[in-house]
């Protein structure tokens, strides 16, 4: 499916912005910021603001066309993946990475519909990890 397929299915009206923003989220799975989506496509949308972001964001969040992620306090970040999944963020370095399978598809717990999942998973990255290694090596070696 494709931004503008996206916007429409979850009933969001087209502009141009909407549609960067949709399309940008949809290429980078890479749970970006406000800040990091306004500084990625302001240079090709000159007339583009935060607020304009951040606005838009909020709106394809309440609409369902996104995910509105707040792992951690410092910062708030998007996912264009909606389907029910986990998240794992390494604090180190900050990064979201998915987690397939974290998360069942609940409907109902007790009569009450379920309408969002949020797992999160919170620890130390494996390339972090790795790092470390490296580092611990060659502090012994030198």
């Amino acid at each position: 499916m494709d931004a503008v397929s996206r916007l429409e299915t979850h009933h969001v009206r087209l502009s141009v912005q909407r549609i960067a923003i949709m399309r940008y989220l949809m290429e980078h799975l890479t749970h970006p910021t406000v800040d990091e989506i306004y500084t990625a496509l302001s240079p090709s949308i000159p007339t583009l603001s935060k607020t304009t972001v951040y606005n838009a964001l909020k709106l394809l969040s309440e609409q369902g066309a996104i995910q509105t992620l707040t792992i951690d306090e410092h910062y708030t970040c998007y996912d264009a993946e909606i389907l029910p999944h986990a998240h794992f963020l390494c604090k180190r370095c900050g990064k979201i990475y998915d987690v397939e399978g974290g998360v069942g598809k609940v409907k109902e717990i007790e009569g009450h519909c379920v309408q969002e999942v949020h797992a999160y998973y919170k620890g130390i990255c494996k390339d972090c990890q790795e790092k470390e290694v490296f580092l611990k090596e060659n502090e012994i070696t030198n």
